[in-house]
């Protein structure tokens, strides 16, 4: 799969984040963050994903996030990783 298809696979997840009300509200906040970073045109798709990866994998132990939201970072989390 090209990079810009897994990385609009990875802006779909985190889109759908952060407009979960049953997330905590930073955990949306960083879910939009990472999906700005994903989106950002003009860097290369490596560049954007690693930002994306960092702002995903700080929120990623968060005690207070739902399972399910916890499962989908690992996700999105498990495609950026494959983009280089």
């Amino acid at each position: 799969m090209p990079f810009e298809e897994q990385l609009k696979q990875v802006a779909d997840i985190v889109a759908r984040l952060s407009e979960d009300t049953s997330v905590p509200r930073n955990i949306r906040r960083a879910a939009s963050e990472a999906k700005v970073s994903i989106l950002k045109k003009g860097d290369e798709p490596a560049v954007r994903a690693a930002s994306a990866r960092i702002t995903l994998e700080e929120i990623s132990n968060d005690p207070n996030m739902p399972i399910h939201a916890r499962t989908q970072i690992w996700n999105a989390l498990s495609v950026l990783e494959t983009i280089k």
